[in-house]
Order: C-alpha cells, then structure tokens, then sequence
C-alpha cells in the first residue's frame, strides 16, 4: 500500500479514533457513568444474605413522637444503654448520640454560685454557708447530665460513638471506641466504599464499621494487620482494599418488599414494648432515621439510606466477607480487551459483511457486559469492561459502514441496522447528559414515529437546561417532517423568542441571572442535576431558587450568581476558578449553626450553589424598633453566630459579611444559621473592579473599610454591629453620605445602647462595646471568646421575662 493510501485508509482513520479514545478515557471519566450504573445493578444482584448478629433501634418518627423533638435529653439515652448493657448487648453503636450539646444551662450556672461561695468562705464559713455549699454541690451533680450519661457508657463498657466535637469530649472518653462516620461518596453522590482506616501511617484510625467489627470479634484496635494498599487482616479475616484503603462492601438488597435490617422503635425499646433481650449478643445500632432527623446517603440499590442503616450494611459487609475486590490485574486486564477490541476493529471489522459485523458485534459486546456482570455477581471481582465496550460500539460505528457493496434486501437491511445504530447511539449520549452529540446522531437517522418522540424529549431537555437556541433547532428538525407534530409549532415559536431575548447580563437581567420568568410556559428548568421549583428571593448578586435533586428528593435552596454579568475576560476565569474555590471551602463546614453546602456548578455562566433549604426567616424583620426581638432572644442567637464564626475561623474560612440578612432564624424550632460563607469573597472581587466599597458598610470594620487584610476579627466586629442593631433597632454608626458613615467607623466610637435602651443591663453594654472597638487587638480575638461572655449572660434570661441582661 502506498503511503499515501495508509493515511486515507479506514484502518488509519480507526486506529486515530481508538487512540483518541484511550487519550480521552486516560485524562477523564468519559466512561465512569455508565461503569458506575453496571456496578450498582450487578453488585445488588446477590443472593448473599445479611448478618443476624445486627440490628438497629432507630430514632424515628414514632420515636420523636413520643420522646420529643431532637437532641434528646441525656438520661433518656443513659437509660437505653443501661438497657442494652442489662440484657447483654455485645457491642453498642450510637450513631446519634452526639446531635447536640446539654440544653441545660444549670451546670455552668452553679458552678458560678458554688465558687462565689467558696471565695466568700475566706473569712471563716459559718454552718449556713457549708450547708448552702453542700446543697449545690448535690444540685451541681444531679443536673450535669453529661456526667450522668458518661457514667452509663463507662458502666456498659461497649459502647461505641462516632468521632466527637471538642464540647463532647467527656462521652468519648467514657465510651469503648471512637470511630470516624464519614461517608466518601463519588462524584455522582452516591457512596459505594468504605475508607476503613483515616489518616495516614502510625495515626490512622479504623472507621466506625470496622470498630464495630473489631469488638464484635474480641479484638482491640492493635489487633488488625495493615498492609498498605492491599488489605487489612482481621484475625482470620481478610478484606481486601484499593490503593487508598478503601472497601466495596455489599448493600444487601431489599427482598420481599423488607430491608435487609429490620428498624425497631427507640420509643419502643425503651418502654419495653420491645423486650432488650433481644439484643443479646448482638451488634446494636442506635441512630435518627425520622424525616428531617438524621442524614441519608444514595448507596448501590437504595437511593436513600439512612446513617444507621448504611452502617449496619458496611458493618455486615466487614464480618461476613461480602466486599467487592478490585484486583491489580483488572487493569490489565480492560487494557487486554480494549487491544482486543482494536484488532477486531481494524483487522476483522472492514472484512465482514454488514450483517456478519452487526452479529459479531453484538455478541462481542455483549461477551463484554455479560463477563464483568458475571464477575461482579458471582465472584465480587470488579474488572472494568464498559470502556472496551464503549471502544467496541465507537469503531463499529466509524468502521463498520465501510464494508464490501451489497446489493437488493441485503443493502435495505444494512442500511435499517445503520438507523438503529445511530439512534441507539444517540439515546445513550442522551443519558449521559452529551444532548449536543446525541442531536448529532439521531439526526442521522431517518425519521419515523419513534425517532420523532425522541426529538421531542431532548429538546424538551435543552429547554430544561436553558438552551434555548439548541431546542429551537431540534424543534426546526421536527417540523422540517411533521409540523403538526404535537405542540412543537408553538414550542418552536417560545424558544425562538426566549433565544432571542436578552440574555441574564444584559442590563435588563436580574443579577444572577433569572430561569423561571425566562421559561414561561416550558418545562421546568434545571440547574446541573436540581430541578428548578420556584424563586425564592432575590439579592445583590443573584436570584436564590427552591430546587429540588430528582435522584434522592433532597430538597434544595440555589443561589445563582451571574459571573459573566459581573467579570470579563481574565477576570471572568479568575472569578470562575475562586468561586469554585470558596464553594470547596464552604462545603467542609460541618456546624450545626452554618448552613450544609451541598454542590455547586455552572451552566452557560451562570454559577450556582446548591445548599440546605431552611425553614424561618433572616433577620432583616427584626432591626426595626417596633419589631426587635426580646433581648434574650438576641443574646442566644448572637451567641450561636459567635460559636459558628469560631468553627469557621478555625478552619481558616473568614466571612466577610455578616450581616441581619445573613443570618436565618426560625422561631419555632429556634434555629439559627449562619449563610452566604464564601460568598462574599465573590462579591467583594466584583465591586473592586468598579472601585465600590467591599461588603455592606455599615457593618464592616474600621480595618475592612481601609483595604486592610482582614482576619476572623472582623467578622466579630460585623457581629457586634448586627448585635447592636437587633437590641436598639438602630445602628452604632450612621451618616448621610458614604464618607461620612466611613469617617465614622473609622474615627467615632458608638454610642452606648443603654442611651436608646436604658432597660438593658451594664454588662451587655459593655459586651456590645468590646465588640466595636476600632483596634482588632484590643477587641474580641475568637469567637469562643465572643460566645463565652454571651453566654454568661443567658442565666437571668432564660425565662425571656427579665431583660436586665
């Protein structure tokens, strides 16, 4: 062959397709959704049954019922464990019972009293004093109920607790074993491994479902063999990881319309409607399963499982050997059969008459498919084959049209088998989510009644993504065939004129863009994989929507911000690279009084974060003087923003803007959640472009205010402010003309609330006014510091009647 017939020939131009692939399946996760979904089917088809030697007491909703919202006091959970502990259990896993801190604010409170008492005994007690001193010492151990529950866990000896906050510290010290209780989902969401062991070297831990393990068979944390990358040895029991420590454990599906794990009632134990023999010799565990209670992760064959139910798989997966391997010849392996594919491509595919390559394809694929289904179900072996496959169906698309002429039926045939092809082809990039080269391939194929339902649905997806023009065309494509199609003349007329319309960034957009006036009557929008419900609100930035995630039913609250409204050109890529940056920096909070961060994405320059949707209102309302919230109220909310700003400066993360509008707050539950982490640092990089001041100035800090570089000290600053405002209904600094409120700041020191508000206490004032001091040295220097004085004002508050705070 000539040389310049090898470069036109159909095997160069095959063996540049197949190479291109391997390039692009090395550098991405082009095939990892469809190898993702083959191992959720496959390793959910197993007739392995779970441990017997587990069960689980779930916190449910008849539970919470009948006990009260969560967190429970502590002697109702002291009282289940000294159940268990009674009736034998072997090993207790409580999942749940660090939810929140004591509610009771006694202990701290006679701690105080006790040691005035003492001080005043200097001078020779007399006996009242040492009778009064007695009576609190007996108070002080009869409320501190953290004592009371250390004591239960201590007294069982085999109770097991998830790794624990720095205020929980005397539980996990009187408990058996903490383990960390973190899932590690994929990039998908849904969590299909187990890291056995956190942290590194001579510091890592087993997680929480191999401690449960280890107790259950007599062993001791030292008692395991780790061999780094390879496996760890349990006694005689083996279980083999990955290259990062990792186990595939097996979740057992449902059978017969049960789970895998029955869930009894906590109300139900604890009353003794169930009886604690039960549990004898078994593996408990305990942990919230109610709506709206406790965490649900999407594992293989379930969407949505909850903490203890997940555990109680993993756990059962550890004792019984029900794990998937992934062995070091896998990869050979998939490289083999990839070269496999590439010498029937190239070599045996252009030779065959079509009908001879459609059949040998097929079964070749399917020899593929059914090979690691088989693997994976019956010997818990996972070779990957989706990309061999993958690799198959692409060089039997680009080379398999090139074959010897037919001629009559024999031509007709091909030709229909070609059709399917392309449609085929088309529906599965449809389904992960490539709707550009899908278009490409069913518009390939010759129309007819199925092909045209086809269409229809993905321009219907293009609408829900906001491709407005994109759906236009496929709506063009319809109505080229059959205008009378269903609706698509006016489908077509509704994108044409959406398409047309202003783009979110024009002048006449919302900040942050704008999708349900936008849509009119089109389906209902999406952003990345969250269905758009409806318009939340609306801020500085961006459009806050209610979404919700079809795959679990999570509902979300979704933030969009419009970054090519706000930057261009190098800034657009630095704006895009830093909020994706905060957005990572924001999701690792993990506090009680900081609202979750879910996900965050972009589509077509309009970035979005996916966050936990609260209930309640910010606190905006409440900054009016005939609408200001009891200043008991205030000091318990301030308090818990002082704690989360702790948290959050700790893990190096700085506000910025805390702010009223900032900060959620929902009176029934009296919950309260610091919002917008992150956020800020976008904001603030859009308006020094335009010179504008960063921040809401009335709450920043003096050093804010001068471009200074700010640390967690400003934020307490911003809080005191806030703080300030919510008890008088004014703020500290106020003045007509931006200039002027910024002299003041920086110059002029606040007037003292009780000048507004005489009712309020010395103390509180002079809590407000080291908040506000101009320096950052000479005001608070963490927010636990900040915590800690509102704190100890809370006692003579706790009834919200006396406001002498």
């Amino acid at each position: 062959m000539k040389a310049g017939a090898f470069w036109r020939s159909d095997r160069f131009a095959g063996g540049a397709l197949l190479l291109l692939f391997a390039v692009l399946q090395w550098t991405t996760d082009f095939t990892g959704p469809l190898e993702r979904r083959l191992y959720d089917f496959a390793s959910t088809f197993t007739a392995s049954q779970p441990s017997d030697r587990i069960a689980i007491i779930a916190m449910d909703d008849q539970s919470i019922a009948s006990l009260g919202p969560l967190p429970w006091p502590r002697e109702v959970h002291a009282r289940l464990i000294d159940q268990l502990a009674a009736a034998q259990a072997k090993t207790v896993v409580h999942t749940a019972l660090i939810l929140g801190a004591p509610l009771s604010p006694g202990p701290d409170f006679l701690h105080k009293i006790k040691d005035a008492l003492d001080s005043a005994g200097d001078a020779g007690p007399d006996a009242a004093n040492a009778r009064a001193s007695a009576l609190v010492e007996e108070a002080q151990s009869l409320m501190d109920t953290d004592a009371v529950l250390a004591h239960s866990l201590q007294k069982a000896g085999n109770v097991l607790l998830p790794s624990a906050p720095t205020w929980a510290e005397p539980l996990a010290q009187a408990a058996a074993g903490i383990g960390p209780l973190t899932p590690y989902p994929d990039v998908d969401g849904v969590v299909r491994a187990e890291q056995l062991l956190v942290g590194g070297g001579s510091r890592a831990v087993p997680s929480l479902a191999l401690l449960a393990a280890l107790s259950s068979l007599n062993l001791q944390s030292r008692d395991f063999q780790l061999q780094p990358g390879e496996s760890v040895q349990l006694g005689k029991l083996h279980l083999t990881t990955d290259a990062a420590g990792r186990l595939l454990p097996q979740f057992y599906p449902a059978r017969g319309g049960k789970p895998a794990f029955a869930l009894d009632s906590f109300a139900d134990v604890l009353s003794g409607k169930i009886a604690a023999a039960k549990y004898a010799g078994k593996i408990v565990i305990v942990g919230a399963t109610g709506a709206g209670a406790g965490v649900t992760f999407a594992v293989p064959g379930h969407a949505a499982l909850t903490t203890p139910e997940a555990l109680a798989h993993v756990t059962s997966s550890i004792l019984k050997g029900h794990f998937f391997v992934q062995p070091a010849w896998g990869v050979w392996a998939s490289l083999a059969a990839f070269l496999l594919v590439a010498a029937y491509g190239l070599a045996g595919l252009p030779r065959l008459s079509a009908g001879h390559a459609a059949a040998s394809t097929v079964l070749l694929l399917l020899a593929l498919l059914v090979t690691e289904f088989g693997l994976l179900a019956v010997a818990a072996i996972w070779i990957k084959l989706v990309f061999p496959a993958t690799a198959l169906v692409l060089v039997y698309l680009s080379l398999g049209s090139k074959r010897p002429a037919l001629h009559g039926s024999a031509l007709a045939k091909s030709d229909g088998e070609t059709a399917e092809t392309h449609r085929m082809m088309g529906l599965a990039l449809q389904g992960q989510g490539q709707l550009d080269m899908a278009f490409e391939r069913l518009r390939r194929a010759p129309m007819g009644e199925a092909l045209l339902g086809d269409l229809y649905g993905l321009a219907l997806e293009f609408e829900g993504k906001r491709q407005f023009d994109k759906a236009e065309a496929v709506y063009q494509h319809i109505a080229g065939f059959d205008p009378d199609y269903k609706d698509v003349l006016s489908r077509l007329a509704r994108a044409k004129n959406v398409s047309e319309s202003p783009k979110p960034g024009a002048e006449t957009a919302k900040p942050g863009g704008d999708l349900l006036p936008a849509v009119g009557a089109v389906d209902q929008p999406m952003l990345g994989r969250y269905l758009v419900e409806k318009e939340l609100g609306k801020g500085a930035m961006g459009v806050v929507y209610l979404g919700r995630d079809p795959k679990i039913g999570r509902v979300v609250a979704i933030k969009t911000l419009a970054l090519s409204q706000e930057f261009a050109g190098e800034d657009l890529a630095d704006a895009r690279a830093r909020f994706f940056r905060e957005a990572e920096t924001a999701g690792r909070l993990q506090h009680q009084n900081i609202v979750t961060i879910f996900d965050a994405g972009e589509e077509h320059d309009l970035a979005f974060i996916a966050m936990e949707f609260l209930k309640g209102r910010d606190l905006s309302d409440h900054c009016q003087r005939d609408q200001l919230l009891p200043p008991a109220t205030v000091v318990r909310i301030a308090e818990r923003v002082a704690s989360a700003l702790a948290y959050a400066h700790q893990h190096h993360v700085v506000h910025r803007d805390i702010k009223p509008a900032n900060i959620m707050f929902d009176a029934a539950t009296d919950s309260v959640k610091v919002t917008d982490f992150g956020i800020a640092r976008i904001a603030d990089a859009s308006k020094t472009r335009t010179g504008l001041v960063l921040g809401t100035p009335s709450f920043m800090s003096p050093e804010q205010l001068a471009g200074k570089k700010v640390d967690g000290r400003t934020d307490l600053y911003s809080l005191g402010v806030m703080l300030y405002q919510l008890l008088t209904g004014v703020l500290p600094f106020r003045g007509d003309s931006m200039s002027a409120l910024m002299f003041k700041i920086a110059n002029e020191e606040a007037a003292d609330i009780r000048s507004i508000r005489p009712e309020l206490s010395e103390s509180l004032a002079n809590v407000v006014a080291l908040a506000l001091s101009k320096r950052p040295e000479t005001r608070y220097q963490t927010g636990d510091q900040f915590a800690a004085d509102l704190r100890a004002l809370a006692p003579p508050v706790a009834g919200g009647a006396d406001i002498e705070i």
